[in-house]
């Protein structure tokens, strides 16, 4: 039977591990810095609310491949849930993304879907052929306005810069609606599991194939272990190498826990878009079970910040130099042969929980087909 280490315990090796296992050829052993499984995926009952708790940020998950939606109810139900995002903005409340009832609302018009869009059109920039800048990108797709109100100030937190200094890819992944339809994601598929994240991840480690150790740092190539036909690693690309090109750039978050009784914000998540309120957003976890009834709520404003050497990232920043030193780390993994890199921070990109397992089934599946008889 060979042996598999397994750096990371979040989807993307929950998801190999399982594969593997089941196969019966593997013994898999997983190792993961904190004490916890799940990765930023992590869930958590509070114990003065009895709330699950997101800990590291709202988790909704949403696909249009069936396969994946089917394969991971398999391992837990999840129950459905749009994703209703509010933005407040000098005092007021709209929905988001963008749609027909922000326009009306934000311009004072009743405007019917098309004269929406034609009004749009005549706000948008169009001296902007080729927007290269997020700003750029903003002011074509919805003009001056509507940028500096949703965009300017919350992206400017987010990413700790001014939007002309971001690409304008980033913008592509926001979108403006014609009608009054709210729900944050455009997928067939969307919910979130009853029992919360980590009890799926936990189903998709039960097989006694399958060893974890918590609390264990992985030293990359440094690290002395031995012992092992392969190694998955889910860690930061750069980690690996000891950031022998630089430590590649990453933003991160933090927040401030409150805890009041009743509802605090109806809503699960408010944007903040004014420059002037420090943190982006507040995020109240009952309302992302609303199946469940709880008396006291908690609640977590979130901060954006650099990442520094002992935080843990979350958004690749992709700026140009962190291209060029992506680059010269991907040369690196190139030379390796008993080694693959996987997910988020192995492959410094923003990818949503329904892409990190897709990746790591397709992984995991061609490695086994590789290594038959072998």
């Amino acid at each position: 039977m060979k042996k598999i280490l397994i750096v990371g315990a979040g989807f993307s090796g929950a998801v190999v591990a399982n594969t593997l296992a089941k196969t019966g050829n593997y013994f898999i052993e997983v190792m993961d810095e904190r004490n916890h499984i799940g990765g930023n995926c992590h869930t958590e009952r509070d114990p003065e609310t009895n709330v699950m708790v997101h800990k590291y940020g709202p988790h909704i998950f949403h696909t249009s491949n069936q396969k994946v939606w089917d394969y991971i109810n398999s391992f837990g139900t999840f129950r459905p849930f749009v994703n209703r995002v509010k933005s407040v903005y000098m005092g007021k409340v709209y929905s988001m993304p963008i749609n027909l009832h922000t326009i009306n609302q934000f311009f004072g018009k009743a405007l019917s879907p098309k004269e929406a869009r034609e009004w749009i059109e005549s706000k948008g920039d169009s001296s902007i052929e080729d927007p290269k800048t997020f700003e750029d990108q903003a002011k074509k797709f919805v003009g001056e306005e509507l940028y500096k109100a949703f965009f300017y100030g919350y992206t400017k937190k987010q990413w700790g810069t001014e939007p002309k200094n971001l690409p304008a890819s980033i913008l592509k992944r926001l979108p403006v609606r014609f009608s009054y339809d709210d729900n944050y994601y455009n997928d067939i598929y969307q919910g979130i599991p009853e029992a919360g994240y980590s009890s799926v991840i936990e189903k998709l480690f039960d097989h006694p194939n399958i060893k974890i150790h918590l609390g264990k740092r992985f030293f990359g190539e440094a690290d002395s272990v031995s012992g092992f036909d392969h190694i998955f690693y889910t860690g930061p690309i750069d980690a690996y190498f000891s950031f022998r090109h630089g430590r590649l750039g990453y933003r991160t978050v933090f927040f401030k826990e409150h805890r009041t009784e009743g509802d605090f914000q109806g809503n699960p998540v408010i944007n903040y878009a004014d420059e002037s309120t420090p943190y982006t957003r507040v995020h109240e976890h009952k309302h992302f079970t609303p199946w469940e009834s709880h008396a006291k709520t908690i609640y977590f404003e979130e901060y954006s910040k650099e990442t520094e050497a002992e935080d843990i990232p979350y958004y690749p920043k992709r700026l140009d130099g962190d291209m060029k030193m992506l680059q010269a780390y991907e040369a690196e993994v190139s030379r390796l042969s008993n080694v693959t890199f996987l997910g988020r921070l192995a492959t410094y990109r923003y990818l949503d929980m329904h892409h990190i397992i897709e990746e790591a089934l397709d992984c995991a599946e061609k490695f086994i087909s590789e290594h038959i008889g072998k």
